[in-house]
């Protein structure tokens, strides 16, 4: 099956870079955001996101003349919804409204023959019996008159436009000629292995990888917990217990964040509570790091009211610019409810606006006059930097590293005391 012309709905993280990267194999490509900032900012050639080579990408697939950026969709032989799919706060139900919104906007344009491919994160069931419906009230019949399919987003922030390209590709039609439609669609780039499945396994697949994730890192919080009882340093332990052949724990820290690992768990509780009491405990135990970590330095600086911190990142995980659920912002927003007076370093988002929080734009800025400093996202940057740089303008010298991150032996010598997550001081 051929396609001409692409509609893609959402430019965020995986919107803008599949639109882009379709524009640059020769399809025409509309690329749809209600946001009107971040359509008027693509139009004057800035990016409203961080990540490698997207720049050269995206900018390139507008100078193409493949690639026109709207507010509204248009006829086309294909659709692909990559809209966020949050989750409530108070019972971490998934937020569908931006899924339902975009099938809705795509209802109008529907003919017959194109084909509707869900990326979006959603909880199992969601192609058959929510966007399946709404389609079809355009008058057609999914799986007769229109292909419908689900395929999931597989890819790591700071890797997405090399892996979107090699990355294995999952394609799940509610009826088999829709599977071949969206393989026939993703074979445009896509060099890795396309795997025809149904609609509803592909949902499935996507939320089982970071479900197991998920699991994974508790273990491994609770293990640095247990080590902090013990009198055990669990960098040390880990590695002791990694070099058996079948075993890999992975490495504990202030949590996990992310719009993957740290709510697609939360689908499967929605969907079969009574089903799910290991994936749920695993979430609170995630959940609930953060705490862990605030305790860790109110241990090491007694208590916290009045005492200004220096917060080392604010994005879920390193060298990227994605603050979405970070459990370094729960930290942060956890030392402040204690009386800590805090500023915060994120130097991949240094220009970021979080409500009642002092981000400012430099090590010297955020160093200056503190009483502590800890260490919440090893960005490369802060793994490399001298201890003294901080020693030279800090006030005290309480060091907190919650990643494994520095060198105990350089910042003793620099004069801090250094606590570390999972070794008990």
């Amino acid at each position: 099956m051929k396609f001409q012309k692409l509609c893609v709905l959402g430019l965020g993280y995986i919107g803008l870079p599949t639109a882009s990267t379709f524009a640059t194999h020769g399809l025409d490509v509309v690329g749809v955001d209600v946001n009107e900032k971040i359509i008027e900012t693509l139009q004057n050639g800035e990016l409203h996101i961080h990540e490698p080579g997207l720049r050269n990408l995206v900018q390139g697939a507008i100078q193409s003349g493949h690639l026109r950026v709207a507010t509204q969709p248009e006829p086309a032989d294909a659709f692909i919804i990559a809209v966020p799919t949050p989750f409530y706060e108070d019972d971490k139900r998934a937020d569908m409204r931006a899924v339902i919104s975009a099938a809705e906007a795509i209802t109008p344009h529907l003919q017959k023959g194109n084909l509707v491919v869900l990326e979006s994160t959603s909880p199992p069931r969601t192609t058959l019996d929510l966007v399946t419906p709404i389609l079809e009230k355009s008058g057609l019949k999914a799986g007769v008159d229109f292909y419908l399919a689900y395929s999931p987003e597989r890819v790591l922030p700071g890797q997405i436009l090399r892996e979107l390209v090699e990355n294995a590709r999952v394609v799940g039609g509610i009826t088999p000629e829709s599977a071949q439609a969206a393989y026939d669609l993703y074979t445009a780039f896509v060099q890795g292995d396309i795997i025809k499945t149904n609609a509803t396994t592909a949902e499935m697949v996507k939320l089982m990888e970071n479900t197991t994730r998920d699991v994974n890192i508790a273990i491994a919080n609770e293990f640095s917990r247990l080590a902090d009882r013990f009198g055990v340093d669990v960098w040390e332990a880990i590695s002791l217990a990694n070099l058996h052949p079948r075993i890999n724990i992975l490495s504990p820290g202030p949590g996990v964040g992310g719009h993957c690992i740290s709510v697609d768990p939360w689908f499967f509780v929605e969907a079969a509570p009574d089903l799910t009491p290991v994936i749920r405990t695993a979430r609170e135990v995630n959940d609930s790091q953060p705490e862990f970590v605030v305790k860790l330095v109110e241990r090491a600086l007694g208590s916290l009211a009045g005492k200004k911190i220096a917060a080392l990142g604010l994005a879920y995980k390193p060298d990227v610019d994605d603050l979405r659920e970070s459990p370094a912002v729960e930290v942060v927003h956890l030392l402040q409810q204690a009386g800590a007076s805090v500023k915060a370093f994120e130097p991949f988002a240094p220009n970021a606006v979080l409500p009642n929080f002092n981000i400012v734009p430099n090590l010297e800025e955020v160093f200056a006059k503190a009483d502590a400093v800890i260490l919440l996202v090893a960005h490369t940057e802060f793994k490399k930097m001298d201890a003294a740089l901080a020693a030279s303008t800090m006030l005290g010298r309480v060091a907190v590293d919650t990643v494994n991150g520095w060198d105990v032996d350089a910042w003793q010598e620099a004069g801090f005391e250094l606590t570390r997550l999972g070794v008990s001081s």
